[in-house]
């Protein structure tokens, strides 16, 4: 007995549970609980996602019947990476959908499917004047899986690089929404369209499989450079709060990054000290302007025990400033010496052998009131659990911060236990703290009602799903 449909290509079935039973569990990086897993099929093609959506379609809409859960490369580290939500899975890989169908410099857009890396993409953007607004994550990770999940970039929050998104629906339509290039016609890149937009019904979302999309490439300034600034704890606040001054003075381009020292220590870093990465581009002369300018400033309010300029002081062991600067360039290529300090593994064996990892992400104001009391919250959880944490500034705007709280941990029972106690601790301080967080992992998708701020909105998402997904072809996710 199978509970894999009938119907499917053969070359499409990697693995199946045997006789009803689901698969042995595979690990992850965060010892979030395995859920079971009946199947796993990997298409090498649009038209094989459709037949396997078909054929999960046309079987009997039975209690317990086992739904699709779409992965790309399955590299969501910290949150779960390929775990679903639920039990009762059947995991459709879609790292063989791995083509850029179309690559225009000159407009600046791309069409990526799942599989294609930022890491792959940067590279063919590497001498041109586009580039891509990569993560600070591993090269190796999907662009558009972290884009679905709202990632956040060097650059700004990636769902602002989406454009247009190809789409199969649960009854196996393939649908395109947003903006889609056409080779009739040249037309400006227009997400929203006209009439209500369905872009962002597919972003966290259920509804749906996606196999492409369009997205946004960037600029490439003629001039960067990163300062360097340092200041302590004691300085939290008012550092924060001047460097919220030059953010909203506009002498900061791209997403203002803050290490706290468990962070920099983690990530191989400075120890020691708080260090703030700003990125200033533009003309040479724009850039060379506003590096005097924000030299002037630092030296003017006191706050910071050092600054330096990348052009000067090159980021020579400082893994997080090497990886850094080359990020905000759009250049991935250093970001698995982050990845080894923080999990001692490449990409590869992340999940299988890496150090314990668990991420926290929440979005909280660009005050230094906010960042103290949230450093504080984390003090509180190591002195009531054991487990230290630390945080990262991604200064979205002027006003929003996302938040990258990360907890590292030995991958034995005892301290996974310590670490998921942590987490919950987390969870349970910054809600009540008004820090919400923006994403999920695979175990607080139960958060979801408690955080959304209308019952009836979420009221609505539902009856969206039971439309479009009458016979539960979709398996629910995080964020439903």
């Amino acid at each position: 007995m199978t509970v894999l449909p009938a119907g499917l290509p053969a070359d499409v079935v990697h693995a199946r549970g045997d006789g009803g039973r689901p698969l042995p569990p595979a690990p992850n990086v965060s010892m979030f609980r395995p859920r079971d897993i009946h199947g796993v099929l990997r298409p090498g093609s649009v038209d094989e996602v459709r037949d396997v959506v078909r054929a999960f379609a046309a079987e009997p809409d039975t209690a317990g019947r086992p739904r699709l859960h779409a992965v790309s490369t399955g590299r969501n580290w910290g949150l779960g990476s390929r775990e679903p939500a639920r039990d009762g899975a059947v995991t459709l890989e879609l790292n063989r959908l791995a083509e850029i169908r179309e690559l225009n410099t000159d407009e600046g857009w791309a069409v990526i499917e799942p599989g294609v890396t930022q890491l792959r993409l940067a590279e063919l953007l590497r001498d041109t004047g586009r580039m891509l607004n990569v993560t600070a994550s591993s090269g190796h990770t999907s662009v558009l899986g972290n884009m679905l999940d709202r990632g956040v970039g060097l650059r700004r929050q990636r769902t602002a690089d989406l454009a247009g998104l190809e789409v199969v629906l649960p009854d196996g339509e393939l649908i395109r929404v947003g903006w889609w290039p056409d080779a009739s016609v040249t037309t400006c890149v227009n997400p929203q369209g006209l009439g209500p937009s369905p872009l962002a019904l597919f972003t966290q979302s259920d509804l749906g499989i996606v196999t492409a999309a369009v997205i946004r490439l960037l600029p490439r300034p003629e001039a960067q450079r990163v300062v360097r600034l340092s200041f302590p704890r004691e300085a939290l606040a008012p550092a924060v709060d001047e460097l919220r001054r030059w953010s909203a003075q506009g002498l900061v381009r791209g997403v203002l990054k803050i290490y706290d020292t468990v962070s920099a220590d983690s990530y191989g870093g400075v120890p020691g000290s708080y260090q703030a990465h700003l990125c200033v581009d533009g003309t040479a002369r724009a850039v060379e302007a506003m590096t005097r300018t924000i030299e002037a400033e630092a030296a003017a309010c006191g706050l910071f025990t050092g600054w330096v300029r990348s052009d000067e002081h090159p980021a020579g062991d400082d893994v997080v400033a090497r990886v850094v600067e080359s990020a905000y360039a759009g250049d991935p290529s250093h970001n698995e010496e982050m990845l080894r300090s923080a999990v001692g593994q490449d990409a590869d064996r992340v999940d299988a052998a890496g150090g314990g990892w668990i991420f926290f992400l929440p979005l909280v104001p660009f005050t230094g009131a906010a960042i103290t009391h949230a450093r504080e919250l984390l003090d509180q959880v190591q002195a009531e659990t054991g487990t230290a944490a630390g945080c990262t500034v991604n200064a979205l705007d002027s006003d929003v911060i996302d938040l990258v709280v990360s907890l590292r941990f030995p991958r034995t029972e005892a301290d996974a236990a310590r670490a998921h106690r942590a987490l919950d601790r987390i969870h349970t301080l910054f809600t009540e703290a008004g820090f919400l967080p923006y994403r999920l992992d695979a175990d607080h998708h139960d958060w979801l009602d408690r955080l959304s701020p209308d019952e009836g909105a979420r009221a609505f998402v539902r009856r969206l799903k039971k439309s479009v997904d009458p016979h539960g072809v979709i398996a629910p996710g995080r964020y439903s």
